[in-house]
């Protein structure tokens, strides 16, 4: 097998490039780089050349040593998609809640009844590391067939020291043995435990006085995130796990004022926040502050349109000139699905987001949100070669056609992982 990967004569290529500094913000989102018949090089796991068919033929005809060729023809070529915000790691299944829902229970009644976070945590709790790691493998393979080649994945299903240990340790192993980069979360602070719920703020110092530190000691996590909203976590005690992560080294993130305007989006902007996720009752006050902050905004479709509740405002953030990203919010009560690309769709047709704007929100930016932009987002020289070739002649078409995986070949630092829509690579066996 030859070093040189060469995916010529594609119809376009999406680079979104030159924003790897900082997220695109407003008009920017609107610039994703695109290339008519573009073509791009591969070396090993980074690109060396992406530009037009001639000018990167030239410089493959040059080369000495042999090139495996992808004929793209009537193919769009864009960079992997990036979900920055997923509960991937856990089990068991939620679907009775579906119907509960659709009788009129609301999400917060039937956490408050002991179902919905406070049931998945009972089952995960019982899990073994191998059975969570059998059950999220299919899970990150779906992912994978929808051109998906990076996640974040948080905890927040043990509520536990060593339950959260647990999910933290299954994502470091499931990183290791899948073709998917996942980068990890804690989220100690996801709900109040059934033995907690009389003591809310004893559980808070479980969070700052074992969980934390055991998390940075044994590195399991870049990131600390907590469920800021009204009866769950308040601002103040959100505001103290927080500040006490960022203290050990664990950046902040918020999910923000997803069910009442909460004061979340205000939060994340005093802290620096590297991102505030949800955002459906986001205030004013709170989306001009996360503008002027650069905290960016990672908005979740697929949780409203499941939750049959009003998007986010994506378009007066934009306006304002909050960075923008999209996600799955992959978890078994309220986003039950891994087709990044149909919350592209729901982007575009609930949110009424342009094709551009989803592209960058999904690449780029998803990127910002995670700290990887410096690495994968875009298709550019030095990056790791991180590439999704669809079926459909234009970008425009990947939104047009709704709910229909366009997705032909997957390439993950430089191997190619799906072809023809199908699954290639083996996950290594876990022992």
């Amino acid at each position: 097998m030859s070093e040189y990967l060469y995916i010529k004569n594609a119809s376009q290529v999406i680079t979104v490039s030159g924003s790897s500094n900082k997220p695109k913000v407003g008009r920017e989102m609107s610039n994703i780089g695109v290339i008519e018949n573009g073509s791009v090089l591969i070396k090993k796991d980074r690109i060396v050349l992406v530009g037009v068919n001639q000018a990167v033929e030239q410089y493959v005809n040059r080369l000495s040593e042999p090139v495996d060729v992808i004929n793209a023809a009537g193919k769009v070529v864009t960079p992997g998609l990036i979900d920055p915000h997923t509960h991937i790691v856990f089990a068991g299944s939620r679907e009775k809640e579906l119907e509960m829902r659709l009788k009129g229970a609301k999400y917060i009644d039937i956490l408050k009844a002991g179902g919905g976070i406070l049931s998945t945590t009972a089952e995960t709790r019982q899990a073994s590391e191998q059975q969570l790691i059998s059950e999220t493998v299919p899970r990150l393979d779906r992912f994978l067939q929808y051109g998906v080649t990076t996640i974040e994945a948080k905890s927040g299903y043990g509520l536990t020291t060593m339950d959260e240990w647990k999910q933290l340790r299954v994502a470091k192993k499931l990183n290791e043995i899948h073709p998917i980069d996942l980068v990890s979360t804690f989220m100690g602070a996801h709900a109040v435990p059934n033995e907690y719920k009389e003591n809310p703020d004893d559980f808070v110092q479980l969070i700052i006085n074992e969980m934390l530190p055991l998390v940075a000691k044994e590195k399991l996590a870049e990131f600390c995130d907590v469920f800021c909203e009204e009866g769950v976590f308040t601002v103040e005690q959100s505001k103290i796990i927080l500040v006490e992560g960022k203290r050990l080294g664990l950046l902040p993130k918020i999910h923000a004022d997803e069910i009442v305007p909460f004061g979340g989006a205000e939060l994340a902007a005093e802290l620096g926040a590297v991102s505030a996720d949800h955002l459906l009752r986001a205030s004013e006050e709170g989306i001009l502050e996360m503008a002027e902050k650069g905290v960016i905004a990672v908005l979740l479709p697929g949780t409203a349109f499941f939750l049959m509740a009003e998007p986010a405002n994506a378009r007066r953030m934009i306006e304002a000139g909050v960075a923008v990203a999209l996600s799955t919010d992959r978890n078994p009560g309220s986003s039950p699905t891994e087709s990044l690309p149909f919350i592209m769709n729901l982007a575009c047709l609930t949110m009424k987001m342009t094709p551009e704007e989803v592209l960058a929100a999904c690449t780029i930016n998803a990127a910002h949100a995670i700290n990887r932009a410096h690495e994968i987002g875009s298709i550019e020289v030095g990056k790791k070669a991180d590439v999704i070739l669809f079926d459909a002649r234009n970008y425009q078409t990947l939104q047009y056609n709704y709910a229909v995986n366009l997705v032909d070949t997957v390439i993950k630092n430089g191997k190619v992982v799906v072809k023809g829509g199908v699954n290639v690579a083996k996950t290594e066996a876990f022992h």
